[in-house]
């Protein structure tokens, strides 16, 4: 499933092709041909990301939400969109350009007062400018549940994946099962600051990386990381690999039917 970097990049990209333009909307596959027909002839007004879920807000108060899921994905270009190919839920046209959606857990339209109850249930997102970090730390710091769990959990914090979160507890040293109730209010603003650059830089590059300079493969001398994620990590997906820290081997476990992944030294 995309992470909320990528949603924000989605957000962007759509801003970039259709804010402020009319635009056409239909559902080729059919499963989307009643909200498609209400969308079309109408102005998109702007796009946002919350988590990893996706906001197209339209003339007279009409919103498009987009969960992407874990098959969802969306294409575009410029012109004349080609003829459509396997099950395109949704098709947005303008004067220049189009695109479509496949694939996703939920496409639907949304009053404002149902915008508002799904933000509600999100937690803070930390690529949002008004995001509170400390709305997610009162539930992180009174729950007995593992750190790990809390952190993906989209009620606690919104956006965050397996990526984000393993990488952001090896960063920050801290054991993947921690109870929640165990976290300072001082580690959690480390951990918090570390969640929004990294995914700043996630954002900007397209990709996540998040080894430090001094552990990349220039510096040190290892191989590169091959891996269709892509990106520099310290132990996504790098079970019986040696830590780029300490050497020690990075274990895998399972946490709430999810892979885990930790350095037992650097996360003892």
């Amino acid at each position: 499933m995309p992470e909320g970097h990528s949603i924000h990049r989605l957000a962007g990209r759509h801003a970039e092709l259709f804010v402020g333009d009319k635009v056409q909307a239909a559902s080729p596959q059919g499963r989307f041909a009643e909200g498609a027909a209400r969308l079309s002839g109408t102005v998109l007004d702007g796009t946002e990301a919350y988590g990893k879920h996706l906001l197209h807000h339209y003339a007279h108060e009409l919103t498009l939400h987009v969960h992407l899921g874990l098959y969802g994905r969306f294409a575009d270009g410029p012109g004349e969109p080609p003829p459509p190919v396997g099950q395109v839920r949704l098709r947005l046209t303008s004067d220049a350009y189009w695109l479509d959606l496949r694939g996703p857990t939920a496409c639907e339209l949304l009053t404002p007062p149902e915008v508002a109850a799904l933000r509600h249930r999100l937690g803070p997102d930390p690529l949002r400018a008004d995001a509170d970090p400390s709305r997610a730390y009162a539930r992180i710091s009174r729950s007995p549940t593992p750190l790990a769990a809390l952190l993906l959990d989209q009620s606690v914090v919104a956006g965050t994946g397996l990526i984000f979160v393993t990488e952001a507890l090896f960063r920050a040293g801290l054991p993947p099962l921690l109870p929640g109730r165990e976290l300072t209010p001082a580690l959690w603003r480390e951990l918090w600051a570390d969640l929004v650059a990294l995914m700043t830089r996630a954002v900007e590059a397209g990709r996540i990386d998040t080894v430090r300079d001094a552990h990349l493969p220039e510096v040190t001398g290892r191989a590169p990381r091959v891996d269709r994620h892509g990106g520099e990590v310290y132990v996504y997906r790098r079970p019986g690999q040696p830590c780029h820290v300490c050497g020690d081997e990075v274990r895998r476990g399972t946490l709430t039917g999810r892979n885990l992944y930790w350095c037992p030294t650097c996360q003892a």
